[in-house]
Parts: C-alpha cells; structure tokens; sequence
C-alpha cells in the first residue's frame, strides 16, 4: 500500500448521503500512509451538520482491511467546511448560503422553525444569522431572548470610502436582525411595497453580517413582495416551507411552492411542524411527494416548543435534557445535506428577470 494507492481507492467509494463518488465531491482532503504502514485519511465534510459519520469511517476501513490483507487499521478523521452558493456575493456580503423559511398562511410556526435551523445549525458549529423579514408581525426577537437597538458602525470599503454599516444583535452565538428591534412591541408598522423593499435591501446589504455559513430568513406569511424583493437581491441557497398536517394548511403550503418557483428560488422541502394528537400526522410528508419536492422531517407538537418561546429561550430547545431536541436536530442535518445536494446539482441559480 502507498499513499496514491490509498488515495485512488478511497476517492472511489460513494458518499452515502449524496451517492457521489467522494473524488466526485472533493471530501478526501488528505490520504497518506505513515512509515510504520498506518494508512491515515481525513474527509472534508461540506457541512458540520453531516449525518452518518461512522458510516463513512467504517466503509473505509472495511475498504482497507479487504483490500491489504493485515494492514493496520486505517484512522479517519473529520474536518468540514461548508460549502455554498455565496449567496450574498453579488451585493457584497460574505454569506455562504442564504435559507429562508416561509409559508403559505400564518400560525403554522414559521418564525419558531427559522429561529429553530438557526440555532441547531449554530449548534453543529456554524456561524449562523437570522434576520426577520416580517416586517408588520416581527417575533424573532421575542422568540430569541434578544433586545436593544442595532447600531451604525462607519466601515471603509474597498475604494475607501467611509459607509455607515448596521451592526446585528448578537444572542446565544447568533446575529439577530429584526424590525422589532426598531419600533415599540405595541407600535405597529404600515408601509407600502416601496418602503419594505428599502427596509430589506438595508437588511441585507448595508448590514454587516460578517462571514456567515448560513442566513435564515423568516418570511412573512403568504406570497407577495419580500420573496420577490430577495430573488432579486440574492442567490438563495433555497426555501423551506412549514406547514402543520391538516389539510387547510397543506392547501396553503401548496401556493407556497408555486410562487417560490415562479420566482426562481429553488424548495428544498416541506418541514411538518407541530406533528401529533392535535393536528394529525403525515399531512405534509403527503404533499411533498405529490408535489416531487423533498420533505425535510418532523417537529413534534410538544408543550416545551411554546414555553422555551415564550420565554424567549428557543436556543434552550437544543440542551440535552430538550424532549424535541433530537427531532429537531434531524431536521436541520436534513436542510443542511439539501443545501449541499442542491448545490451539487444545479451550481448556478438563474436570475429573476424584471420585465
């Protein structure tokens, strides 16, 4: 055995999440043999929320024991760095994947789900921000804990020239922004198109987010402007909706994926939030296969959810004593694997054409 050998043979065997070759992926960032003969192999992983781990160390030293009869055992190792598709480079950010997260009717958990991927994919390891594009009904920061006023910060550019840029506000290890943060709980909010598409270009491009593995979007209910005003804007990664099981919300859920394709922003699923006793189950894993879109997994109805929100401690949903955190868990490692397969198989995202 030599390290090319090893490397050659290791390349070729199938990712089980993607079913690409890893040489096809690029995941085997190093194949050596050391000189007592120890073959040593570390996988990049595309992102910190891959499942299956022990899948991929046992192939290989399945691999390794077949193929070199009595050699020693082959050590792997695992890094990650997410891959994405610089969701925000065409106005400047440095943001890897943007992911929003919308609906087709209110009241179906939407705002609980965004904060939720938020925190669980912080929770993995990523650098994660979640901005509030519900503009008239903003809950982020309630759900998060979060207070205070974003401040302006002057930074120089490229050309050097001095810009105001905003800075979020940062709780439990994610960067909030929220037009909650800028207006009274009572006060409420009432703009035309025009003022809310200035709102979230400042959101987003005069916002400094820093580097970002991913940014969640919570969108407002429904179809309208912010959805249009984002194709616009940015590259997203893609769109997950939430609905709950019964069928007035799934016939809502439908209008969702319509518009989301009519403005060229890639689904990447459905997530049933709020699955058990009360609303039913099975509703949306349904309508995902009739609509040939993937269905992302389940979060269970459960008193904790409610209570964690209402306390603004939703990143408390991931302790380990959490009765939802291993569902949850499950459902943000099957959005991030999407954003990866996504990104595999269509690397660029068409733009929106404005006629």
């Amino acid at each position: 055995m030599n390290s090319t050998d090893l490397k050659s043979s290791v390349s070729a065997l199938y990712d089980p999440e993607i079913n690409r070759t890893f040489g096809e992926l690029g995941m085997i960032s190093k194949a050596e043999v050391q000189a007592n003969g120890t073959p040593v192999v570390e996988v990049e992983l595309p992102t910190p929320a891959y499942p299956g781990r022990e899948r991929i160390s046992q192939a290989i030293q399945s691999l390794v024991s077949q193929k070199w009869p009595g050699s020693p055992a082959a050590q792997v190792s695992f890094t990650w760095m997410v891959r994405g598709k610089d969701s925000g480079g065409k106005i400047g950010l440095r943001i890897k994947n943007v992911i929003a997260v919308g609906s087709g009717k209110g009241g179906v958990g939407k705002s609980t789900t965004s904060a939720m991927l938020a925190y669980g994919l912080k929770s993995f390891g990523a650098k994660v921000g979640l901005m509030d594009a519900d503009v008239y009904g903003p809950s982020i920061p309630h759900l998060c804990g979060a207070s205070g006023q974003p401040e302006m910060v002057e930074h120089r550019g490229p050309d050097g020239q001095v810009v105001p840029r905003i800075q979020p506000i940062e709780k439990n290890g994610v960067k909030l922004l929220s037009m909650g943060f800028l207006v009274k709980e009572d006060q409420a909010v009432i703009w035309r198109g025009p003022m809310l598409h200035k709102l979230l270009t400042q959101f987003l491009a005069q916002t400094d987010w820093g580097d970002l593995d991913y940014l969640i979007i919570d969108l407002p209910p429904g179809t309208g402007d912010v959805s249009l005003t984002l194709s616009q804007l940015l590259g997203l990664a893609g769109a997950v909706i939430v609905c709950t099981p019964q069928k007035v919300a799934l016939l809502d859920a439908v209008k969702a994926i319509s518009m989301f394709n009519q403005v060229k922003i890639p689904v990447l699923g459905i997530v049933e939030n709020m699955t058990g006793e009360i609303f039913g189950r099975g509703g949306a894993k349904d309508q995902a296969v009739k609509s040939n879109i993937p269905f992302l997994g389940e979060i269970p109805i459960n008193a904790s959810v409610r209570v964690l929100g209402d306390e603004g401690r939703i990143a408390d949903l991931f302790k380990e004593d959490s009765p939802v955190r291993e569902p949850m868990l499950q459902v943000c490692q099957t959005i991030a694997m999407q954003v990866a397969k996504s990104l595999l198989e269509t690397p660029e995202l068409p733009s929106l054409e404005i006629l």
